[in-house]
């Protein structure tokens, strides 16, 4: 019987995660520069889900930790004005795009009221290689209110 509920508590736990998926071209088929840049963006999004303020905010660039200052005031422009990122129920990666020179991952994103974005999220590579989050534009999917 313990082993019954402790598996319905883990099931029911998964579910109640959102979910993230490399929509599209499956995970294994994907470049190493595309696996880099959606695992930054995924890390970011877990830790808005933990509220790790550190975490969520050692993924963003340079310029945009220079704006915000500190992990707190990050999180909390976040959790105000980018709720669906904040708190999504669901997030599809839809592919990397390049434009005007800047890569840009596209992701769908159902958000906690059960609108639907599309967050474009500037990639930023750093000198050592590593991807950062140079900003993020959520638009509502045409045809919802959002």
């Amino acid at each position: 019987m313990f082993r019954i509920v402790v598996l319905l508590v883990l099931a029911i736990g998964f579910f109640a995660l959102p979910s993230f998926s490399p929509s599209g071209p499956r995970a294994e088929t994907l470049s190493a520069e595309e696996r880099a840049i959606n695992a930054v963006i995924e890390a970011q999004l877990a830790a808005f889900k933990r509220h790790d303020a550190e975490a969520a905010f050692s993924h963003a660039a340079p310029d945009i930790q220079a704006r915000f200052q500190t992990a707190e005031n990050f999180i909390a422009a976040v959790a105000t004005q980018y709720l669906p990122l904040y708190s999504p129920k669901r997030v599809a990666f839809l592919g990397l795009v390049q434009e005007d020179g800047a890569t840009i991952q596209r992701l769908k994103v159902l958000g906690p009221e059960g609108g639907e974005y599309i967050a474009y999220y500037p990639m930023e590579r750093q000198s050592d290689g590593v991807w950062k989050i140079g900003g993020c534009h959520l638009e509502p999917v045409a045809g919802l209110d959002a």
